[in-house]
Order: C-alpha cells, then sequence, then structure tokens
C-alpha cells in the first residue's frame, strides 16, 4: 500500500504553510509525508516549525529540514499530521503502534487542527485491534491483572532486536489488551483510571479533526 501511503501524504501537504507550527505524530505514513514535506521545505524556500511526537519523527523532522520546537515554546500547533492503527467509520482511532501513543495524543489534543493520515487499509466499520497501554513498570503486574478482569487478552509487548520488553520514549512498558470495544469514550476513561497507566492508544473522535483516506488511486478528505 505505499502508493496509498504516498496519495494520503500529498494530499496533507495542501495544509502546510511558510512559517506554520506543525505537530509531528509518528508511523510509517507520517514518515513518508516527512520526506514529501522536506521537498516542499526546499523547493518552496518555506520555513516549518515542528514538534515532534517520538524520537524517530524528531530524526525524521530534522533529515527534513523541520526546524524542532516544543510545546514550552508553542503550547497550540496550528496544526497536527499523524497516522493511525485502525480508524472507524466515525473517526475514532486506535493509535500505539509505534509505541509512541502518549505524547501522540498530548500533541494532538494541543493542535488546533488535526488531521489523520491513513491508507484505506486501516479503515474500518468496528474498532477490533488490540489497545496499545503505555504502563509503569514498578505497576506492570497490578495493572495487567486489572486489565485481565475487562480483556480478552493482555500481552507485554516484546522487543524484536534486545532481549526483554518494548520501552517507551518516555521510559515505560507497552501492553497490548484485546478488549470488546463499545464506547470508545468510556473504556478510555475506565483504562486511564487504573493506577499506573500512563495512556491508551483508544483517540476517540472528539480529538479529530478530518481523515485523509489513501489508495491506489489518490485520496480523499473526510470531515
Amino acid at each position: 500500500m505505499e502508493k496509498a501511503k504516498i496519495n494520503a501524504a500529498k494530499e496533507a501537504l495542501k495544509f502546510i504553510d511558510d512559517g506554520i507550527v506543525l505537530g509531528i505524530g509518528s508511523g510509517t505514513t507520517v514518515e513518508v509525508f516527512l520526506k514529501l514535506l522536506g521537498k516542499k521545505i526546499r523547493d518552496e524556500e518555506i520555513v516549518v516549525y515542528g514538534i515532534p511526537s517520538s524520537h524517530q519523527s524528531h530524526i525524521s523532522a530534522v533529515k527534513s529540514g523541520i526546524k524542532v520546537v516544543d510545546l514550552l515554546q508553542y503550547p497550540e500547533p496550528d496544526v497536527c499530521i499523524d497516522g493511525a492503527d485502525q480508524v472507524d467509520y466515525n473517526f475514532n482511532c486506535i493509535k500505539g503502534g509505534g509505541a509512541a501513543l502518549t505524547r501522540e495524543k498530548i500533541v494532538i489534543s494541543a493542535s488546533k487542527k488535526v488531521v489523520i493520515i491513513i491508507d484505506e487499509t486501516k479503515y474500518s466499520s468496528k474498532l477490533d485491534r488490540a489497545i496499545p497501554i503505555e504502563v509503569l513498570p514498578f505497576a506492570y503486574r497490578y495493572v495487567t491483572k486489572r486489565l485481565q478482569e475487562m480483556a480478552k487478552k493482555v500481552e507485554l509487548r516484546q522487543a524484536e532486536k534486545k532481549i526483554g520488553p518494548v520501552i517507551t520514549d518516555n521510559g515505560n512498558f507497552i501492553v497490548d489488551c484485546l478488549i470488546d470495544i463499545e464506547d470508545v469514550e468510556k473504556l478510555e476513561m475506565e483504562i486511564n483510571n487504573i493506577p499506573g497507566v500512563v495512556e491508551n492508544g483508544l483517540f476517540p473522535s472528539k480529538l479529530i479533526d478530518l481523515m485523509i483516506l489513501g489508495n491506489e488511486g489518490g485520496a480523499k478528505v473526510l470531515k
């Protein structure tokens, strides 16, 4: 679906103007967007200020020629461009496949406008993927015990190229939790109310302004 990601990313470039403060999400589609944005910055000689949500997006932003800033300097970014692991028809999202969900939710919540860019394979009538949950290591056993009371499956995410669990940019664990999702906002609050949970990967539609859905032939802007 690389062409679909490129088409979604190209459409997102229309939201970028000279001098904009950009909230930068994480993920493969955002990486495509940042490469294209780098070309736009060079070709049009514009200045873009960016607030990355992960170490990876920070590195990619610097490579693209974005002037990296933070929320202390710019507490209300003009627009945030981010991806998602799954989006339902009401714009509710599951995010956190890259383990950057906490900072992503902070940047999204702070931004004036939020644009989610995805390829069509991630657009679904119902959210049914596992929900990533960032957990303090100190509270891991307690939190998983509480999660097992509401979930079908609870798994500590394991790293692929190191021994042991994935460690987030904040120094925490990621627990992937398969739960039947009926009310996104209610479930988001229930999970976050467990002591030791830092944040979870449910992003209710109230956080999202519009969606760019890429496919092989182009991209649709959904509001």
